[in-house]
């Protein structure tokens, strides 16, 4: 096992340094949020807002108190959006060190 390894180092080393650089950039774009909306969508925000406005405005001012939940739910989106940069840029940088060390080469004695 160690001499197939060693016999196909550079190969291994490559194809890992791709794979992570492949799911680094794929995980921040699946993630990334979508810079542009289309029309109909924000049409149909603004006519859910213009609903949510009327059925306040019916219903009497007296309002609910808000529950403490929200608070640690945002922080645990946070903390999940926050991990999954992290994984991202530590997968690059996997990926970028593996393919560097497959390109270095290995000092020939004379």
């Amino acid at each position: 096992m160690r001499e197939i390894f060693i016999k196909n180092r550079i190969i291994i080393f490559r194809t890992l340094g791709l794979v992570m650089l492949l799911v680094g950039f794929s995980v921040h774009i699946w993630t990334s949020p979508k810079e542009v909306l289309i029309e109909n969508e924000i049409a149909a925000a603004n006519v859910a807002r213009m609903e949510a406005s009327v059925a306040v405005a019916r219903v009497s001012r007296k309002e609910a108190p808000k529950s403490e939940a929200s608070k640690f739910i945002e922080e645990l989106e946070n903390a999940q959006n926050k991990q999954i940069q992290y994984l991202t840029m530590l997968s690059m940088a996997l990926g970028v060190g593996l393919l560097a060390y497959s390109f270095i080469g290995k000092p020939k004695n004379v």
